[in-house]
Order: structure tokens, then C-alpha cells, then sequence
């Protein structure tokens, strides 16, 4: 009987997942005692880093962007849909068009955060970002007409993807509003809304100097409550106000309905092992990247790794043998620290962050990987 694996999620965790698995069991497919079907609800794979960049110029969105056949391995059925409910105990996939059905051995699970602006009232209406396309493209023409006054970066809600852009938008603004002589004109505030700068305490404590060396005033445990835009303020859950003529906020984020509606998560982020990444709820499902609710930030490379780690396991089961891959914590990350200069964190479970001195090499390793990430997509890196 042929073994069904599904994968949920056509980003980063998904497609290298979907590819390893084609990798590690490519015998077993050809032979059809396995099948390996990807389901995504768009038919675009999206690089969203890509999007740090848009507001100054330095890209555009389509940069980030390849049509997903083109990524994922052939051996992979690739079917176009959103899934809507996972029903664990027949193993299927009740999906949005069409009443699609589709039956799995076992299921990864992928589907990543999603943007809640919603989630803080005038969120909407007066704060620009660049979390999507839309957005980095309308805070690039905001921007551009900026002559100074406050300016305002606020981590608006956490957890969310990109841990670091914050720290990378409010360090490279700084320089682009020099380049554009309006830095003087101009006072720089970062918020962030627990009593530090920054998730990772070691990343807090190798920014909070540099950041003072920029004159960028920092407001901790500042929790936003609501945004007025007709008066431009912004309220802290302890009644703190905060005034600004440009406000450039990270959205809240959310998990998908979809785990919720399947009992797997009850806010949206499945709980998992977090060395096995097997849900709680059930073994024969696996949860990566944005959507398994592990103690370490929502990054990128996280999901890579992860990937690699579900598709050994997953390859070992089908084999018959016992798993023994387990995903360490492992997670590696750039930090634009301006316009030309870079530093590098990596950590794990049990290595704290490690952060590296900034320089323009390491800013020109992040732009080539940029280049590069095709390949990670793909699973050859």
C-alpha cells in the first residue's frame, strides 16, 4: 500500500520540506510505495526578506517571488487549494474550493503566521510596514515625501516572523535619512513591548549601545493599546501615550484558523516536541517553522532546519526504522545593521545568541544569500 505524506504550506518550511522528502525517499516514489503531495493556497513562492528592502529602494517585491512548480522537486504533486480542516482521526484534508479531499499517512504541517493588523484598533489606518508586498511598496512612496519630525518604529505585537527586521528597519533608516540629509530633522524612536529591546536578551544587549550610538530613543514594556491616526498618537496598555508623525509598525500576528478549526493548536500554533517536532495532539502529525509553537524566535532558518529534521524522520518511519534525527533549536540569522554593514546571530537550545561585529562583508553574505535562497528553497542548501 502506498504511503501518503502530506505537507501543508508552500513557504520555506514547506517547500524544503516537500523537496528533502522527494530527496530522502526518492527509491520508495518511483517505486509509487510512497507519495509526496504539497498543498499551498497560492501558486507563488515568496521570499519575504525581500521585503526589508522595498521601502528604500534597495528592491522589489517581485525579487522575492518564483512560481512554485519551478522550486519544488517533480516528484512532488503540487495541489493548489487551502486547506480549511485537518480531521486527524480519518487523516484528511477537507479543503476551501471545491470540496477537495485529500487522505494522508502522515501530515506536516507549515501554514506559517499571518498578518492581524485588525488585532489593534487604528492599527489599519495609521500604521505603514513592510510584513507583505502592499505594504513595503506604500511605505517606500510615504517615505519618499518624509521631511522630518518624529518617527516612530513599534513592535506593535509579538510574537512574529523576521525577529529581527525591527532592530534591521529602525538601523537602516538611520542611515537612509542621513543619505537623504534629514537626520537631524528627524528623532528616531524604537518601541518594543517587553523590558527590553529585544526577545533574545543577547541580541537586546549587543543593540541597545549601538542604538544609543544612532540617538534612537528606546521605549520598553511599551504595550500598544490602540493608535489614533487623526491625532497621530499611540496608547500603551498603561495608559503611556506616544506621539508621532510617521509611524512604522510591525503587525500583530496570528496563526492559521485552520489549526484552531482542527484542535491542534488553540491559538493558532501547533504544540509540538520541540526536538521530535511531533504535535501533541497527535504523533502522526509534524509542525515547522511559523506554525509550531517551539522558545525561539519565528525565523526562516529555523523552518530550514526544521525541515531537514521532519524529513529524515519522516524518511526513517517509512523505512520501517526508528527516527533518531532530533532538531536541535539551531537557528542562524543577518542583522542589517545600516545601509552597508551586517552582523550574524546564531543560537540554539542550549548556546545562547552569538553575536558577530558588524561589517560590510557580512552585509554582502546576506545580499548574496539573498541571491542564493533559490537553492535553499530547493533544498540544496
Amino acid at each position: 500500500m502506498t504511503q501518503r505524506i502530506a505537507v501543508v504550506g508552500g513557504g520555506t518550511g514547506g517547500t524544503v520540506a516537500s523537496n528533502r522528502l522527494a530527496e530522502e525517499l526518492a527509491a520508495e516514489i518511483d517505486a509509487g510505495d510512497v507519495e509526496v503531495t504539497l498543498v499551498s493556497d497560492d501558486t507563488k513562492h515568496v521570499y519575504k526578506p525581500v521585503f526589508l528592502y522595498v521601502p528604500f529602494g534597495l528592491a522589489e517585491p517581485e525579487d522575492g517571488v518564483r512560481d512554485l512548480r519551478e522550486l519544488v522537486d517533480d516528484r512532488v504533486n503540487i495541489v493548489t487549494n487551502r486547506v480549511r480542516r485537518v480531521d486527524t482521526d480519518e487523516k484528511r484534508l477537507y479543503c476551501q474550493d471545491g470540496d477537495e479531499v485529500i487522505e494522508y499517512d502522515k501530515l506536516v504541517l507549515a501554514t506559517g503566521a499571518k498578518l492581524d493588523p485588525d488585532a489593534v484598533p487604528g492599527f489599519k489606518q495609521a500604521a505603514h510596514h513592510f510584513y507583505s508586498a502592499r505594504g513595503a511598496e506604500e511605505l517606500r512612496e510615504a517615505l519618499a515625501d518624509f521631511e522630518g519630525g518624529r518617527l516612530v518604529l513599534s513592535v506593535v505585537g509579538t510574537p512574529h516572523m523576521c525577529p529581527a527586521a525591527p532592530l534591521e528597519f529602525t538601523l537602516i533608516v538611520d542611515d537612509w535619512l542621513r543619505d537623504q540629509g534629514i537626520r537631524a530633522d528627524t528623532e528616531l524612536v524604537y518601541t518594543y513591548p517587553i523590558d527590553r529591546s529585544h526577545g533574545k536578551p543577547e541580541v537586546a544587549e549587543w543593540a541597545d549601545p549601538l542604538l544609543a550610538e544612532r540617538d534612537v530613543r528606546v521605549e520598553t514594556e511599551f504595550v500598544v493599546d490602540a493608535i489614533d491616526p487623526d491625532d497621530r498618537v499611540i496608547t500603551a496598555k498603561n495608559g503611556e501615550e506616544l506621539a508621532y508623525d510617521f509611524l512604522v509598525g510591525i503587525p500583530p500576528h496570528r496563526g492559521d484558523e485552520m489549526i484552531i478549526e482542527s484542535g491542534l493548536g488553540d491559538n493558532g500554533w501547533v504544540d509540538v516536541d520541540q526536538r521530535t517536532l511531533q504535535a501533541s495532539a497527535d504523533p502522526d502529525v509534524y509542525a515547522i517553522g511559523d506554525t509550531a509553537s517551539l522558545p525561539i524566535p519565528k525565523a526562516g532558518s529555523a523552518a530550514h532546519f526544521q525541515a531537514f529534521t521532519v524529513a529524515e524522520r519522516l524518511a526513517s518511519q517509512v523505512r520501517d526504522r526508528t527516527p533518531t534525527k532530533k532538531y536541535d533549536g539551531k537557528t542562524v540569522c543577518f542583522v542589517e545593521t545600516g545601509l552597508d554593514e551586517a552582523s550574524f546571530v546564531s543560537f540554539d537550545y542550549e548556546t545562547p545568541a552569538t553575536m558577530r561585529r558588524p561589517s560590510k562583508t557580512i552585509h554582502w553574505a546576506k545580499h548574496a544569500y539573498n541571491e542564493s535562497y533559490w537553492l535553499t528553497a530547493r533544498g540544496m542548501l
